[in-house]
């Protein structure tokens, strides 16, 4: 076929026991690796400006509602409330979390992997849409067309209260020298705790001629290195995509989606 297979050097380093078995269903076709998972994003993740909140007196919200009662706090500042971009995949990372948040993790599965009719057609899935309509009034009247990292940076800057993002924002607050719990706050988005929505890069290997193979299987073992694993996922905001890697140099909101 088209891919390479890397089952050999997966067997030698232990992949199988140390790669989630969520990830191998990716990375494994057929019965052969074909793929080296270089990490796990998480989509429901709330990224907020800590100096907004403790001006507004906001606390971490538990639910839907506190979420809207937190905006609305913003709002009455004078602060925008969410930072959104107005793409459709903005759009739709976060009614991931809404939906998730509305109908827990067994409907979510339901609705969005099984594509079953009548979670699709649900009151539940009704008030899920509904909630992102109440959501989606927080913006600000410029948000149409903005990329993501713009509207990280309104939080980052403090123009902007809330973004609801995967944790690949972390990496925007990395870049700009901001430290969690005193510079920013991350919280999984109300209603999510105990559970992730979660998304991975890997690289897929192709079938390479024989000279090809060696410096092919030298970047699949560097990628599930633990130390790679660690110092690439430290930065890019992610989590490793293997099990046994030690949360020592991650931040504060690293060992949250670590946990």
């Amino acid at each position: 076929g088209v891919m390479g297979d890397l089952t050999e050097t997966a067997k030698k380093e232990g992949w199988d026991k140390s790669v989630p078995a969520a990830l191998q269903k990716f990375s494994v076709y057929d019965g052969k690796w074909v793929a080296a998972p270089v990490n796990v994003h998480s989509v429901n993740w709330l990224w907020i400006n800590k100096a907004v909140m403790d001006k507004i007196g906001g606390t971490e919200p538990k639910s839907f509602d506190d979420l809207i009662a937190l905006l609305d706090k913003a709002k009455a500042a004078g602060v925008i409330p969410l930072a959104l971009g107005g793409q459709n995949w903005q759009e739709a990372t976060m009614f991931d979390s809404i939906v998730l948040s509305t109908g827990g993790p067994e409907f979510y599965k339901k609705a969005f992997n099984d594509l079953d009719e009548e979670s699709l057609k649900s009151d539940t899935m009704k008030k899920s849409f509904d909630n992102l309509a109440k959501i989606v009034k927080y913006v600000d009247p410029n948000f149409s067309g903005r990329d993501w990292n713009l509207a990280t940076a309104m939080v980052i800057k403090g123009d902007a209260l809330v973004q609801v993002m995967g944790d690949w924002a972390k990496g925007e607050f990395v870049a700009a020298k901001k430290t969690p719990d005193k510079d920013f706050l991350c919280y999984r988005f109300p209603g999510t705790d105990g559970s992730v929505v979660y998304n991975s890069d890997m690289f897929g290997m192709f079938n390479v001629p024989d000279d090809r193979k060696a410096a092919q299987v030298a970047l699949a073992t560097a990628t599930l290195s633990k130390s790679f694993q660690s110092a690439f996922n430290v930065v890019k905001g992610s989590v490793p995509a293997r099990t046994d890697v030690p949360d020592t140099d991650f931040d504060a909101c690293g060992k949250k989606g670590i946990a």
